[in-house]
């Protein structure tokens, strides 16, 4: 195998491509899941019977008048189960449990002719609760004790004692709301057997093997009587990486049972109440800072709500443990990461899978200490940085830490920052009730899986006569362009044009016990397997074609479907006559090719290690203006300087980029999920249940200029082609406008005010900040004219507002934020 980062003459790589679904997607030709089901005429369609109560004991299910409903085939209890009744990674989550565990559990399915028959099925089961005290809150989890899984912390120095000794502290409380993944394609399942009696699973899924092993565990089957097969995702965002696995159990277990295919698909308010979200957070703070602003010490508790079962937060609040940090030298840390277990679905991985709160963080003690400091925040975060050779509290070097610094100052310039800020100023002391602010953030985000052994892909490769190409491998597609990569990977690998190649779908008979496509190491580890098979077939072939050229086969040379030779003058062949030729010397033209990460150890006891391949580096500037009479506020402009390393396809990077910052942009700032969290009967229940009441950035949130640049110093020497992962680092550079508006509404009070904002900083939240910081500067104006000291720390409420749930009989005002001025 030639070095992973080398690119040949002619590259197909780094060359810009649309999305090779992209003419399907907007023509609607595109298959997914349920389109395959709708072709289908003898399918019979499931439909959950949920509880209505947050934590209630199953006393009995009567099954009879659903059975009586027409069209009704089968109703699934936990009866039917012949394997194990579990549908969880961590086998505490049952397919159909005995206990309900949140406000929509799925306790039974009902199989029907129609959905519409499903339905009706479904209201006519009879189930009988016994219900139980239930914990909706993490405030209410922590009062009760009520935790799960390790707790893990991760320590360097000692904190206290630099917090003894530091000249400024500060402390707090931040509370972050959950967020739904709200893809385009609700979860879907197809299961059905072939006359051989293999078990089929067309499933939405990011992770086909750990689907095909949940599905054969609860049948009690092999894993290899069960193939399942991802065509395409209409989005995952991490929400389908492990939640799935239960749902393609069930269609599978239905159509053990009646002999018929079964579809599954929730409609969107059964995805919303059935499946798990990114975690609410609760963390509770201490910082300390010398006087030149540099921090000097970090204590932290990071409580996330687990919902009713473990799901993958144990690895959650572990990347969130990783990166407190973000880009910046701690020298004493002390963090805890514990999990909450509450009566709400199981909260799960999305789009950064935890470092968004751990970053936010960080992000946050900056954006408030630095008023009170006298420091511009932008210098503050500067000063801070990571410098060559620093290590992580966790122990591992932050290799190329002086491209934070560089992609910090480009943005700056392109940005005209300085320029720009002077200007903003000064349109803020002419409108009193405007008010406009610039901010710039930063991230360092790892790539890799905590999990070493995660970190392996394989890929499956085939030539034919004709010279064609069809390659397999173990990734997924959601809408991401990890497949669009991997043709530009196989054609380069090869040396022939993009047209020749083809991709199957993701299939567990192609290629074997995968990884999920999940922590944006999709083409790093799958790309270095397609390259792998492709240069096992390349070896094969050069030798074929150094005998018909008369050359060395090293000099052999591959370049867009025409081979050459060194010394073989003006010679030359397609790639299909030597694909021919070594058909007919009986040279395989097949390869199975394979690739682990190297350099990763971690040990989770003393959490200490390097358990990332290597950092990506990015920063932000944003622009935000904001309404004081309404809180409102709108997005000016965005610049960004990302990483993408080499880029395998710089228009799919581009459009992760800007999806990733809208995204996290919406976790941020508009996407409020809400629970019932009274003592009344719906105690539990979800009340953001529709895009009418769950908001999502739509294109009036979009910046109205919004650059995004690829760094081009990036080359990673240890990935494919010299590429980074830019899935999910970028979401975090949302943080810039959460940090805008910070500073926003700081100029709406008294010079030096610090603001404490809650998340999501929707236009309420806002609105009430304002009033706020108005309030702390009518006292400091008050004070000075009476000619009593000015006090140094005036609170509109200290005790922060929780967006996470809310009482539908008493609705509160929230305080928004604290203010601080000095």
């Amino acid at each position: 195998m030639s070095e992973l980062s080398d690119r040949p003459v002619g590259a197909v790589v780094g060359v810009p491509e649309s999305h090779e679904s992209a003419a399907g997607h907007v023509t609607g030709t595109a298959l997914y899941t349920d389109d395959i089901a709708e072709r289908r005429h003898d399918v019979l369609s499931a439909w959950p019977v949920q509880s209505p109560h947050a934590h209630a004991r199953i006393v009995s299910i009567d099954t009879g008048d659903a059975l009586a409903v027409p069209g009704v085939v089968r109703v699934l209890t936990p009866d039917d189960i012949p394997g194990v009744n579990d549908a969880g990674v961590k086998h505490d989550e049952p397919l159909m449990p005995r206990e309900a565990m949140y406000y929509g559990h799925a306790v039974c399915w009902v199989l029907g002719e129609s959905v519409e028959a499903a339905r009706l099925g479904a209201a006519a089961v009879h189930v009988e609760y016994e219900v139980l005290p239930s914990i909706i809150t993490v405030a209410e989890a922590i009062e009760a004790g009520s935790f799960q899984g390790v707790q893990r912390t991760s320590r360097r120095g000692d904190a206290e004692k630099a917090l003894a000794e530091a000249a400024h502290v500060f402390e707090g409380v931040i509370e972050t709301g959950a967020q739904e993944h709200f893809y385009l394609e609700t979860h879907a399942s197809l299961a059905y057997y072939d006359e051989g009696g293999q078990l089929y699973v067309q499933a939405s899924t990011q992770h086909p093997t750990e689907t095909q092993e949940i599905v054969a565990h609860v049948l009690g089957l092999a894993s290899n009587e069960v193939t399942v097969q991802c065509i395409r995702m209409g989005g995952g965002f991490g929400g389908k990486e492990t939640q799935p696995h239960g749902l393609a159990a069930i269609a599978a277990l239905g159509t053990t049972l009646t002999g018929r295919p079964v579809r599954l698909r929730l409609n969107r308010n059964q995805d919303l109440t059935i499946t798990g979200k990114r975690p609410g957070f609760r963390t509770v703070w201490k910082a300390g800072f010398d006087d030149d602003g540099r921090i000097v010490a970090l204590k932290t508790t990071l409580t996330a709500d687990g919902g009713w079962c473990l799901d993958l937060m144990e690895a959650v609040v572990s990347r969130a443990l990783c990166h407190l940090d973000n880009a910046y030298w701690i020298p004493n840390v002390e963090a805890l990461g514990r999990i909450a277990k509450t009566n709400k679905t199981s909260h799960t991985a999305f789009r950064g899978f935890g470092g968004p709160q751990g970053v936010l963080l960080i992000e946050t003690i900056f954006g408030e200490a630095a008023p009170v400091l006298g420091i511009e925040p932008s210098e503050l975060r500067r000063r801070n940085f990571y410098r060559p050779g620093q290590t992580t509290p966790y122990g591992q070097v932050v290799r190329d830490a002086e491209r934070m610094p560089d992609i910090w100052n480009q943005v700056l310039d392109g940005s005209d920052y300085a320029a720009r800020s002077a200007e903003i100023a000064a349109f803020n002391a002419t409108h009193p009730d405007v008010k406009r602010a610039l901010a710039i953030t930063p991230i360092k985000f790892g790539i890799s899986f905590n999990v070493a052994a995660f970190n392996q892909a394989g890929a499956l490769v085939l030539i034919y006569k004709d010279g064609s190409v069809l390659i397999n491998h173990g990734g997924t597609e959601m809408g991401q362009g990890l497949h669009t990569k991997m043709l530009q990977v196989a054609a380069t690998a090869l040396g022939v044009p993009r047209s020749s190649v083809r991709l199957a779908p993701t299939r567990t008979d192609k290629v074997p016990n995968t990884s999920a496509t999940s922590a944006s190491t999709g083409a790093d580890l799958n790309g270095a397997a397609v390259k792998d098979a492709c240069e096992q077939l390349r070896n094969r072939l050069a030798v074929v074609a150094g005998g018909l050229l008369g050359v060395n086969p090293r000099d052999v040379r591959f370049e867009n479907g025409v081979v050459t030779g060194l010394g073989a003058g003006d010679r030359s062949l397609t790639f299909g006559e030597v694909v021919t030729a070594a058909y007919w010397q009986r040279v395989q033209l097949s390869a199975a090719g394979y690739y682990r990460t190297e350099g990763l150890h971690w040990d989770p006891e003393t959490w200490q290690g390097s358990p990332f391949k290597y950092f990506a580096y990015g920063a932000a500037a944003t622009e935000v203006e904001v309404d004081g009479f309404t809180g409102a506020y709108r997005t000016r402009r965005v610049d960004i300087v990302h990483e993408a390393g080499d880029s395998l396809s710089p228009l799919i990077d581009i459009g992760q980029i800007e999806g990733a910052y809208v995204q996290g942009a919406g976790w941020l700032t508009l996407e409020d999920m809400r629970w019932d969290a009274s003592d009344g009967p719906n105690r539990g229940r979800l009340l953001t249940q529709a895009a009418s009441t769950y908001k999502l950035p739509s294109f009036s949130e979009m910046p109205e200029v919004f650059n995004v640049a690829l760094y081009d110093k990036g080359h990673e020497p240890g990935a494919v082609y010299g590429s980074k992962a830019v899935g999910e680092p970028p979401l975090m550079l949302a943080l810039s406008v959460r940090e805008a508006l910070r500073q926003a509404i700081a100029s709406f009070g008294a010079p030096g005010t610090s603001v404490r904002l809650s998340s999501p900083s929707t236009p309420e939240t806002v609105f009430w900040a304002i009033q706020a910081a108005r309030g702390a500067a009518d006292v400091s104006r008050e004070a000075s004219a009476d000619g009593a000291a000015v006090p140094s720390e005036a609170s509109a409420d200290r005790a922060a507002t929780s967006r996470e749930e809310a009482s539908v009989e008493t609705p509160a005002v929230p305080a928004g934020a604290d203010i601080l001025v000095d």
